[in-house]
């Protein structure tokens, strides 16, 4: 018989393995070590073949795996596979984000970042991902966002992801910040952020949600929530104002109804309060004057009517105010047109009738558009018919006596005024 070369004993050996591999596909790779001497001390063939040979067989679907995969934590071998199966679930990367994502320093993986967990600051873990900008194509988030126990930030905006969002993200107990905008989230309102108690951060801006946003997410320990620019609807409820809330957008949806007289004192800590292209109809009550620290306040593109009421002069850090696209009526107020700040005032579409000599003022410098008004004697307004036929329709707001009243200037009368005037 013809004694087997050592050659082809090794490839006896790795046709084994990979027969092998195909009945226990969890195994990446094998190593041996093959002792090849045959215990002649005299042979030069034995001299030459007397030294252990270490072996490594690729197997199918793998790379070429010449180390055991050897993980600094147990809690990011417990990830890994997580990982290796969404990134096969990714349907397109442009900038080549995932060609990173290979081997076992996950903590220099793009995107991901290691620290030391709060229950155990010895361990290293996952605490943040941050894929904003990648690109990135994925179905669905399932199976890999709620599958990080550790996570603590998440922020992939500007990506292609869709899909729903699964409610065992409620079991991730450190996470405080998810950020997902501008990618194709559909479905309802992911309501299982309502049962995270240490979120304090969700931005969902610029995707495609439905429905009815459940009133309890503005009582939440949040201090930033954005809905904008999705297709979400709900009657602003008076509990709006006992939020925390330090940034809110809720522009471009469905949102219906008054404005509730608590929301602006809900609102007195945003610089910027966002309600534009709602639905929101009814007058303006006089607490918009709160507002204190709003620089932009935004309400355009919707149904308020009434008079635009003189406690907007309270908001002296306003530079972007902009009502346009309403049913607005009355005189503008010179006390708004004098606020130092300002550097937009945008009352267009609406059907104010007088705007004073300081107001005038700011339409010269441009900061005043009043285009499309019922104004006599200005220019690129209103047909008289349809100035006609608005007021011709009866137009009543409650207490409108108190749209002249301004809470941060002496006023001989303010006991006469309620702490909160009710809205209509």
């Amino acid at each position: 018989m013809r004694t087997m070369s050592i050659t082809s004993y090794i490839l006896l050996l790795c046709l084994i393995i990979y027969s092998t591999n195909a009945r226990n596909p969890t195994r990446e790779a094998l190593e041996l070590t093959i002792g090849t001497g045959n215990g002649s001390k005299d042979s030069e063939s034995s001299k030459a073949c007397n030294l252990p040979l270490k072996l490594s067989c690729q197997l199918p679907g793998t790379h070429l795996a010449n180390q055991v995969l050897k993980f600094a934590d147990k809690r990011l071998a417990l990830i890994y596979p997580v990982i290796q199966k969404f990134k096969s679930l990714i349907t397109s990367d442009p900038l080549g984000i995932t060609q990173t994502w290979v081997g076992s320093d996950i903590c220099s993986y793009k995107g991901f970042y290691c620290d030391n967990p709060p229950d155990n600051k010895s361990a290293i873990a996952v605490a943040s991902i941050d894929f904003n900008g990648f690109q990135l194509s994925a179905a669905s988030l399932d199976g890999f966002l709620d599958q990080l126990p550790d996570i603590a930030l998440f922020h992939a905006n500007s990506n292609n992801f869709s899909g729903s969002f699964s409610s065992n993200i409620a079991k991730l107990r450190y996470l405080y910040e998810l950020d997902i905008s501008n990618n194709r989230f559909s479905g309802p309102f992911p309501v299982a952020v309502l049962n995270m108690p240490g979120l304090t951060f969700l931005d969902i801006r610029f995707n495609f949600f439905t429905g009815a946003v459940p009133s309890q997410i503005f009582t939440q320990n949040l201090d930033a929530l954005f809905l904008n620019n999705n297709d979400l609807m709900i009657r602003l409820p008076d509990n709006i104002g006992y939020t925390h809330l330090f940034y809110l957008t809720l522009a471009n949806n469905k949102f219906n109804g008054p404005l509730p007289r608590t929301i602006f004192k809900a609102f007195s800590s945003l610089a910027e309060v966002l309600l534009l292209n709602d639905q929101l109809t009814g007058c303006i009550p006089y607490e918009i004057g709160l507002l204190k620290k709003a620089v932009v306040f935004d309400a355009g593109n919707n149904q308020l009517t009434g008079h635009l009421p003189f406690s907007l002069a309270c908001v002296e850090n306003l530079e972007q105010l902009n009502f346009a696209g309403n049913l607005l009526y009355g005189a503008v107020p010179e006390v708004v047109c004098e606020l130092g700040k300002l550097v937009n005032l945008s009352l267009s579409d609406n059907y104010f009738m007088y705007v004073g000599p300081l107001c005038r003022i700011l339409i010269e410098r441009g900061v005043l558009d009043v285009r499309n008004n019922c104004i006599p004697d200005l220019p690129f307004q209103r047909p008289v018919e349809d100035c006609a036929n608005f007021f011709s329709r009866p137009i009543f707001c409650p207490r409108m006596w108190s749209y002249n009243y301004i809470p941060c200037h002496y006023f001989p009368y303010t006991s006469l005024i309620p702490e909160m005037a009710p809205s209509p």
